[in-house]
């Protein structure tokens, strides 16, 4: 057998190889809840017993046979609005989380390789966001371009990206005195190319760890501004929305309860998955994973 059959499949056997942070059961458990979240804000509409924003049944009906979820205070199926409210708290917060990502990653780069003047100025306006608290200055940036999903994002995306700018500068700062990358630049590698193909690939581990865990905290904070009259719009089925629904209605307790119950396990199931991400990518973390696991 030649050797670059032996070669591939040795990369082969790697790749499948399940990394034993993630057989741990906190793990399993986050991939399983999230994929089970996943399907249901995919097939949504077909799961959905009846439609979300029909007043067809009588109010503040407790959770029965007929209603598993319970109905509202204007007779909407509780639980059909859960499960499309899937459809709008998980793909806000993954887009939410990409796009601060991108953001701050490439402005935390920049800043980070070019240094002197342009670091300043992208680092001041970082301190500028961070010396607000997060909630507060969401909630006024929200309330100034007007109460939306579209709007309560895009002040979510202005106060998420200087976490992901700052750790992408300085993981870049400690690379771009590597050899490998004065070796590029040696020969003839311009500063992006450089960035691009050298730096880049072998930062992206952590960002990627900060991503997945703001997954959670992005449909918190997202909720958080529903709940406030800052996100959807009624009859939106969001869940911070519905939360707040919940709340004027307080001893009809299934209309908070359940919502509330989908942001939990849907933020300690990415909570538990950016765990596991980071301790598969630590060498040290892996070494304690395979301890406790012998």
């Amino acid at each position: 057998m030649s050797t670059d059959i032996l070669v591939e499949r040795a990369k082969r056997r790697r790749w499948l190889k399940i990394s034993p942070a993630f057989r741990t059961p906190l793990a399993i458990t986050g991939v399983s809840i999230a994929l089970i979240w996943l399907l249901i804000a995919i097939f949504a509409p077909v799961i959905a017993p009846h439609d979300p924003l029909a007043q067809a049944f009588d109010r503040l009906q407790p959770p029965s046979a007929a209603h598993l979820f319970g109905t509202d205070a204007v007779g909407r199926d509780v639980l059909s609005r859960v499960i499309s409210g899937a459809r709008i708290s998980m793909p806000l917060a993954l887009s939410l989380v990409i796009a601060s990502m991108i953001v701050g990653g490439t402005l935390g780069a920049i800043a980070g390789y070019f240094g002197k003047v342009v670091d300043e100025v992208i680092m001041r306006i970082a301190d500028l966001v961070f010396a607000f608290p997060t909630i507060i200055l969401a909630m006024v940036i929200t309330a100034a371009l007007g109460p939306s999903l579209t709007n309560a994002v895009i002040a979510m995306l202005i106060v998420s990206w200087p976490a992901y700018a700052r750790v992408t500068r300085s993981l870049v700062l400690s690379a771009r005195t590597q050899e490998y990358v004065v070796a590029g630049r040696l020969l003839g590698n311009g500063p992006f190319t450089s960035l691009r193909r050298d730096i880049l690939p072998n930062v992206l581990s952590p960002v990627f760890v900060l991503a997945m865990l703001d997954v959670g905290t992005a449909i918190l904070l997202l909720a958080g501004l529903s709940f406030l009259g800052l996100g959807a719009t009624p009859p939106t089925p969001d869940w911070g929305a519905m939360v707040s629904d919940g709340v004027q209605q307080f001893s009809s307790w299934w209309i908070a309860a359940f919502p509330g119950l989908a942001i939990f396990t849907v933020v300690m199931a990415f909570n538990f998955i950016g765990d596991s991400l980071r301790d598969s990518l630590d060498p040290r973390a892996q070494d304690a994973v395979q301890g406790r696991a012998m």
